[in-house]
């Protein structure tokens, strides 16, 4: 192998769009807080730390699924002998060193938040995945974790960003359940033991779908505590009509399913930079008037 196919081979144990758009939902969460002016370094820490840590992540599962790689991904880095295994998990350490690093400068509470996460990126192979639905709550967890990550970075509004954070959360649980189904029986050959197979499909999107309405009922929190005003509802109210809708489709086609809760989920998002841009915008006319 050549320097620049091992070079390639680290790069993509990182998996760098996930890692970036982790990064991305941490900065999401900062700004919803109303923090990133405030305090950018700490934003900028946050959002490196993220991104470090997200891309360790990956780096480590691939080195304990290499095995496994070597049958059903026979073209990543570790099975095509681009990164050695000893290579793999020292690469995956220097990430996890500079995320801690980074870490380290923020508030305690966002310590807090990414040494749990770090455990929880570490164990998440050998311990969680091959356990019924808590892989997938795991999963879920780090994803909706990173909003609370950035607003904890800043010390902004907690509440706004915990309701961002169970929306985030509970929709990927949904979507890791849905997808769970559509892949049943390729789980099933290969030994594993998801949710769907354990307590079989019907039975796993009813409880993906209700987990899915829990969130739903919690978005209007933040309007209810006039944290948002009226445009943050006329882009969450459609989001969780996707959401809602994708859940049911779930029972009949589950693979357009997961892509229509993905749209959902990102109009979620965006719901959220909707409700604080205008609130950044209506606070300094309501001083001016």
């Amino acid at each position: 192998m050549t320097a620049g196919e091992t070079v390639r081979g680290g790069l993509e144990l990182t998996r760098p769009v996930n890692s970036v758009a982790a990064g991305v939902l941490t900065f999401i969460g900062a700004f919803v807080a109303g923090g990133i002016g405030d305090a950018p370094l700490m934003v900028a820490a946050a959002v490196g730390a993220t991104v470090f840590a997200t891309a360790a992540g990956m780096a480590i599962n691939d080195y304990f699924d290499r095995e496994i790689d070597r049958i059903n991904q026979p073209d990543r880095a570790i099975p095509r002998g681009a990164v050695s295994p000893r290579g793999a998990l020292a690469f995956s350490v220097v990430l996890f060193a500079l995320a801690t690093a980074l870490a380290l400068l923020l508030p305690w509470l966002a310590i807090a938040i990414a040494v749990i996460n770090l455990l929880a990126l570490v164990a998440y192979t050998k311990l969680f995945k091959g356990l019924p639905g808590v892989g997938n709550a795991v999963v879920a967890y780090l994803g909706g974790s990173t909003f609370l990550f950035g607003a904890a970075a800043v010390g902004g509004n907690l509440e706004t960003a915990f309701v961002l954070f169970l929306l985030a959360a509970l929709s990927t649980l949904t979507r890791e359940i849905i997808k769970d189904v559509e892949d049943v029986e390729g789980d099933r050959e290969e030994g594993l033991n998801t949710l769907p197979i354990a307590i079989g499909e019907r039975p796993a999107l009813l409880v993906g779908t209700a987990l899915l309405v829990v969130a739903v009922l919690a978005s209007p929190v933040p309007f209810v505590l006039g944290d948002f005003g009226v445009a943050y509802l006329v882009v969450v109210v459609p989001a969780n009509l996707v959401m809602l809708y994708a859940a049911y489709e779930g029972f009949e086609d589950p693979t357009a399913s997961q892509e229509h809760l993905k749209y959902g989920m990102f109009l979620a998002a965006l719901s959220f930079i909707v409700g604080r841009l205008a609130l950044e915008v209506a606070v300094p006319i309501a001083v001016s008037l």
